[in-house]
């Protein structure tokens, strides 16, 4: 690891901050980074700091070595290696411009992860998969509630038995039932083609086309067992007018949709997010 990131949270006191820069530099570290944010309603503290650890120390010596600042001040903390390439899967259905921005930013290293296999419930992903070098597993969907249940199970095995880090959902088109969603609490990201919470659920450009707004975006969002409902990492928006059909609204969503989902997942690979119930700190 060429730097660690500490991701640390508590309720928000006197001395925090010189605890911990006084700490790395106590064990010969060099702070690269130091961002900070208090929430002034609920009076908790946030802070990511990125530094240059003395050679030869590990994670787990640091997380020792932190355990008594830790203690001193009730921290939340975890320490982070950069960099960062978790190994990932996407799941995808028809619509496959979200999995061909990811595919070639992986590719062109514009976006630190290691895909190891494309999962849909189509196979129109197969080309784009191959192309790219990746593995593609196709999970169909039967007709019945026992297929659609075989279905989920075998996709709730195959990424547990995956090794995998980090699982991105570009535009699969399923809800995902608790049992898969579980174990991936934080490590699960869905790009949601509305500004969130307008717009949930299924046709989300036909929806805005009929209450004739003038803006539509796109969410990144932590998957949580609520559909549509899990902590927000990324959002953007464009701006629509009365010419523009949903066809078009449809073109210029995608477009966003590509842009803020990247954004999401490098926040994520770079441990810039901390979670707040079902809210997120994103620093820059």
């Amino acid at each position: 690891m060429s730097s660690v990131v500490l991701l640390l949270s508590c309720r928000d006191k006197v001395g925090i901050v010189a605890g911990v820069s006084g700490w790395i530099a106590s064990i010969g570290g060099n702070i690269i980074d130091a961002q900070q944010h208090t929430d002034a309603e609920d009076g908790v503290f946030f802070q990511r700091v990125s530094f240059t650890p003395p050679s030869g120390v590990n994670l787990d010596d640091l997380e020792q070595q932190f355990a008594v600042i830790a203690g001193q001040f009730g921290l939340d903390y975890q320490f982070c290696s950069l960099p960062h390439r978790p190994r990932t899967a996407i799941l995808v259905s028809k619509h496959l411009h979200c999995l061909s921005d990811l595919l070639s930013r992986a590719h062109l290293g514009d976006l630190s992860i290691d895909v190891q296999l494309v999962i849909s419930n189509h196979s129109d992903a197969e080309g784009i998969s191959s192309m790219y070098g990746k593995p593609f597993v196709h999970l169909p969907v039967g007709t019945s509630d026992g297929e659609r249940a075989e279905q989920e199970q075998q996709l709730a095995s195959l990424l547990s038995s995956s090794s995998l880090e980090l699982v991105i959902l570009a535009r699969y088109m399923l809800v995902l039932p608790q049992s898969v969603v579980a174990p991936w609490s934080a490590k699960m990201i869905n790009i949601h083609h509305s500004f969130l919470p307008s717009f949930v659920g299924a046709n989300p450009y036909r929806q805005a086309h009929d209450r004739g707004v003038k803006l539509i975006g796109a969410t990144a969002h932590y998957v949580s067992e609520n559909l549509d409902e899990g902590p927000i990492i990324a959002q953007d928006v464009v701006r629509v007018t009365h010419r523009d059909n949903v066809k078009e609204l449809n073109r210029r969503g995608r477009d966003l949709e590509t842009v803020v989902l990247a954004n999401a997942v490098r926040a994520h690979v770079e441990h810039r997010i901390l979670v707040m119930g079902n809210r997120t700190v994103v620093f820059e």
